[in-house]
């Protein structure tokens, strides 16, 4: 019992320490990671009837993917915003049906969505990432 209380004590830790330093790129892989987390952890719970447990992990993770879709900078492309808000309104709908279903088989189709969109998103490159930190700074320094 205490040691997996020492683990979970250890995780949140590691997480804050790498959100404290993380650029807004590590802030979104490290998001898509929790939405995964969650979203498993809610198929564990559905497998062993905890609907305590069930619960608490979907709602967790409807909640970091409305954090995705909150992040959406819709003057960088609005075509792909529209597009990636919808993905996500449509997993954020799956994963309320997989909940009143009790249907793990929805929670993996929602995980490999958010699987694809982490895989293009961890094959921006660094030069990419900065070239587009650069353009956001520029819009806002023009802005104002």
């Amino acid at each position: 019992m205490y040691k997996s209380k020492g683990i979970q004590a250890y995780r949140k830790d590691s997480i804050k320490s790498d959100l404290a330093s993380a650029d807004p790129h590590r802030v979104i892989q490290l998001l898509m990671q929790g939405a995964l987390e969650k979203l498993a952890l809610g198929k564990g719970c559905i497998e062993r009837s905890d609907w305590e447990g069930k619960a608490a992990a979907l709602t967790r993770a409807s909640e970091i993917i409305n954090a995705l879709r909150d992040a959406l900078d819709r003057d960088v492309n609005p075509e792909l915003v529209d597009n990636l808000e919808s993905l996500y309104e449509y997993m954020i709908i799956r994963i309320t049906e997989a909940s009143i279903a009790k249907d793990t088989s929805i929670l993996d189709q929602v995980m490999g969505l958010i699987l694809q969109i982490k895989g293009a998103w961890d094959q921006i490159s660094t030069a990419d990432k900065q070239a587009a930190y650069e353009g956001q700074t520029e819009a806002r320094v023009g802005a104002v």
